[in-house]
């Protein structure tokens, strides 16, 4: 759904409660998965709203299209074939998220650890200093009652 007024609203509210401004952002592309690295600038260029699960409103999701991921390709380092990723998606009790954070953390020569850190604390990872959100192809960043939830604290 393209409803500009609300998706500049809602990536307003996260950046203003967010830790990190950087992103690494995965997709799928010609059979292969890529990790291309952003930063807030282009989340209203990359950025979709959409109805959020369980009466939480509307959420902020990574929504790249063809035009999109074209565009990030230019910056965008290879992961691994779209084969190995499935193959490890289907043997694995993680997510494709998930999944996504733990070969971009490997690919920075780091171990990764599964965790529940909020984005208000810290990034996904960490390189050279800078701490990055790890987003993979249709993933969400927050929706409308989690915002509302965090401007009150």
């Amino acid at each position: 759904m393209k409803n500009t007024a609300l998706l500049l609203n809602m990536i307003d509210r996260y950046n203003a409660l967010a830790y990190t401004h950087e992103y690494i952002f995965g997709f799928c592309f010609g059979g292969n998965v890529y990790m291309a690295y952003a930063n807030a600038s282009v989340l209203p260029a990359i950025l979709c709203v959409d109805k959020a699960s369980r009466g939480q409103g509307m959420a902020l999701r990574f929504c790249p299209n063809k035009d999109i991921k074209t565009a990030l390709m230019a910056g965008a380092e290879l992961i691994c074939s779209k084969e190995y990723f499935e193959d490890m998606l289907a043997n694995s009790k993680y997510n494709k998220g998930e999944l996504f954070e733990k070969l971009v953390t490997e690919a920075l020569g780091q171990v990764w650890h599964k965790d529940n850190v909020p984005f208000t604390e810290d990034g996904d990872v960490t390189a050279n200093g800078i701490a990055y959100q790890v987003k993979f192809e249709k993933s969400t960043f927050t929706n409308e009652k989690i915002l509302a939830k965090l401007e009150r604290a």
